[in-house]
């Protein structure tokens, strides 16, 4: 009952997740991102164990040896739907084989879209094709748009309810971490909270990492 997608961008380097589910809060439990690592989904029966663990992986392997590794040594990743793209773009996706509902995975052009419980498996190529489509835009608007596209397209069969968007740049703190944890309308809310966000995601930075540098507000 959730639908996600994972990319990086390859002129920034930055690296980041947006998802959405019918449950409340699920951008605490299902999106992780590591800056100069890559960004991961973890969903389906969710454990949170799984995002920091395939982050670790990451720093040594790649994406699809990542998930095998986690398919041989956990008997409970069958309930589990994952994915994972690296700083340098490689990505791998994991459906199990307990989920029953409409569950689909698909590689894009530095990107990796996930879903179960669909409307459609359509959903998933909206996501990726809204993504490669929009490769102008910054990483956290194209998520932004791929997720809108993938609602667009069917989305899943009960009605969204959480949502979340984290991108990942230089620091170790996140670039962008917005949620919206329980709303009628998620994507429209995460859309109102990305706008207002955006021209102020450098200066936040700056703050943190050159404080004499940061405007002073008026």
């Amino acid at each position: 009952m959730t639908f996600s997608i994972a990319g990086r961008c390859a002129r920034t380097g930055m690296l980041g997740t947006v998802v959405t589910t019918s449950s409340m809060a699920v951008g605490g439990r299902c999106a992780y991102a590591r800056a100069g690592v890559g960004a991961v989904l973890t969903q389906h029966r969710t454990d949170p164990r799984l995002g920091p663990k395939m982050l670790e992986g990451l720093h040594r392997e790649a994406p699809e040896a990542v998930l095998r590794a986690l398919e041989a040594a956990d008997p409970n990743l069958g309930w589990r739907q994952l994915a994972a793209i690296a700083a340098d773009g490689k990505a791998a996706f994991f459906n199990g084989s307990m989920i029953t509902s409409i569950a689909k995975g698909r590689v894009g052009r530095d990107c990796v879209a996930i879903g179960n419980i669909l409307r459609t498996p359509s959903v998933i190529d909206a996501m990726v094709e809204s993504f490669e489509a929009n490769e102008a835009e910054t990483l956290a608007e194209r998520l932004v748009r791929a997720i809108e596209a993938g609602l667009a397209a069917g989305g899943e069969l009960k009605q969204v309810k959480s949502a979340g968007l984290l991108v990942v740049h230089r620091e170790s703190f996140p670039y962008v971490d917005l949620r919206v944890d329980l709303a009628s309308q998620p994507l429209t809310e995460l859309r109102f909270l990305w706008e207002l966000y955006r021209p102020e995601a450098e200066t936040y930075v700056v703050r943190a990492v050159d404080p004499d540098k940061a405007p002073t507000p008026p």
